[in-house]
């Protein structure tokens, strides 16, 4: 670590570090559609350039330290938990939860706070989620920044739940799996669904909540995270994130079609974006990436080549601060 607090990589790179730590100067629950209440706040230069952060999940919540991805006195900081997850209220609820329910109270939130336009900062689900608010109100975003990028579609699922991850963490899934009976193996997400929603599951479903997010914990950085997977389990937090994350898994997001977000990316087109992809993520393998880089020529794309998931792998946080600084 050199003297500035930054990390310094090897003999030409120093890697930038959070922004120290700021206090909201506002908070509420904005009520939307569907008797959600969706918390919001928002902290830094209250005349600055709006961004919203846009958290991953889906079901994921929001955290203080994410509001340090941006320079205080440059950024208005917007921080909002999702339908039935964080401070949103209801709780771990999945009624009136679709994906176009959330592009619906991003707008709202945006309306309720009088911003034009203002730049999405998303990874993981919140790739997708940015993505998706971004072809239908494209005249509303001034930016884009996006890491591990993740396209809702049914390769990245088998992936993830079937086929993929387990080749990198067979004693994460050898523990997933087993949890439900062989037969139902080959349909993870369903078996789970069942158990996280069916009266019938109630009083096993938290337990299997824990394990559908230590599952994620357990893959989301390359050096196993203990504090990551700690936080997996905590009863609140993955209540909201295994329910949520099963019922849009199970739904393909509500989406129109597998291949939604690619077709309608051509609707971004001028819309300065930057994507940051680790080489090694193992929750969302870079060849999305790539695909949608591929579909997007404008954007700036950086695979960074010692990384997995998690934004806060030191290379990754690095690129993400660079790209908030260069907005």
């Amino acid at each position: 670590m050199t003297k500035d607090g930054t990390l310094r990589a090897d003999a030409s790179t120093t890697f930038r570090t959070l922004y120290p730590s700021v206090e909201p100067y506002s908070s509420e629950r904005l009520p939307v559609s569907g008797g959600h209440e969706i918390y919001i706040e928002q902290s830094g230069n209250p005349d600055g350039l709006p961004a919203v952060f846009v958290h991953g999940g889906p079901g994921g919540g929001t955290s203080p330290i994410q509001r340090r991805f941006f320079n205080p006195d440059k950024y208005r900081i917007i921080l909002f938990d999702q339908r039935g997850c964080g401070r949103s209220r209801p709780h771990a609820s999945l009624e009136n939860n679709t994906s176009a329910d959330l592009i619906e109270d991003m707008e709202a939130i945006r309306r309720h706070l009088d911003i034009d336009k203002w730049q999405l900062f998303g990874g993981s689900w919140g790739s997708t989620l940015s993505l998706l608010y971004a072809e239908k109100y494209p005249e509303r975003v001034h930016s884009l920044i996006l890491r591990g990028i993740f396209l809702m579609r049914q390769q990245e699922l088998n992936w993830f739940y079937q086929g993929g991850t387990r080749s990198v963490f067979p004693e994460a899934w050898d523990r997933f799996a087993g949890m439900v009976p062989h037969e139902e193996q080959d349909d993870l997400i369903g078996a789970y669904y069942k158990r996280l929603t069916d009266p019938a599951h109630e009083r096993d479903r938290l337990a299997f909540a824990k394990e559908w997010s230590l599952w994620e914990g357990s893959t989301v950085t390359l050096v196993p995270d203990e504090e990551q997977r700690a936080h997996s389990v905590d009863p609140v937090f993955a209540l909201a994130f295994a329910r949520i994350e099963a019922h849009y898994f199970i739904n393909k997001g509500f989406l129109e079609s597998d291949d939604q977000i690619l077709r309608d990316a051509k609707k971004l087109d001028g819309i300065p974006t930057t994507i940051i992809q680790g080489r090694y993520d193992a929750i969302c393998p870079p060849v999305s990436a790539w695909e949608l880089a591929c579909e997007m020529p404008w954007a700036k794309l950086k695979i960074v080549p010692v990384a997995g998931h998690s934004a806060f792998e030191p290379a990754i946080q690095h690129e993400l601060i660079c790209a908030t600084d260069a907005a």
